[in-house]
């Protein structure tokens, strides 16, 4: 939203004013002006990055989420976690759409077996959405989950155990 001024119409009358509370979704938005609050004065924008981090960390708080992410990022993200200095990535898994007041999410999910997979999945979603609704104050119109594997108690990590030739 650009903000163009224009020469004052002394002519017009002037426009009833009520003052109303602000939107807590109008994060595009902003009034300039130093007759205008403070809270009001410019623009808020939230990154995509920010949206991913969020639902990344709140869908894997619930209990029953073993990993997030599809085979192949899995791998990727096992290779990246064990590479010194190297830090696990809290988006794997995580596609987001942010539009000015709105967010659109998108989850890969790896589950422990035995875990009600319905039941995992409303909690995943409720969770994600009240983070990301509280903390970005964006509404969350969806949250889309899909289950890509199921993690067996005898399963290895993706990654095979080396032993070090340094000590």
């Amino acid at each position: 939203m650009s903000v163009q001024s224009a020469p004052a119409d002394t002519t017009a009358p002037a426009a009833p004013t009520t003052k109303q509370p602000p939107a807590t979704t109008a994060l595009a938005g902003g009034a300039t002006g130093a007759d205008e609050p403070a809270a009001t004065r410019g623009r808020t924008s939230i990154a995509d990055v920010v949206v991913v981090k969020v639902a990344g960390v709140a869908a894997r708080e619930i209990p029953g989420v073993h990993a997030m992410g599809g085979g192949l990022s899995r791998t990727i993200g096992a290779v990246r976690d064990r590479v010194p200095g190297g830090r696990s990535n809290v988006g794997r898994g995580v596609k987001v759409e942010v539009g000015e007041r709105q967010t659109a999410i998108d989850l890969d999910l790896v589950v422990e077996y035995g875990v009600p997979i319905a039941d995992l999945a409303r909690d995943v979603r409720e969770n994600v959405i009240d983070a990301v609704e509280r903390i970005t104050g964006l509404e969350v119109v969806e949250v889309n989950v899909t289950i890509n594997d199921v993690h067996l108690p005898d399963d290895e990590d993706t990654a095979p155990e080396t032993t070090s030739r340094v000590a």
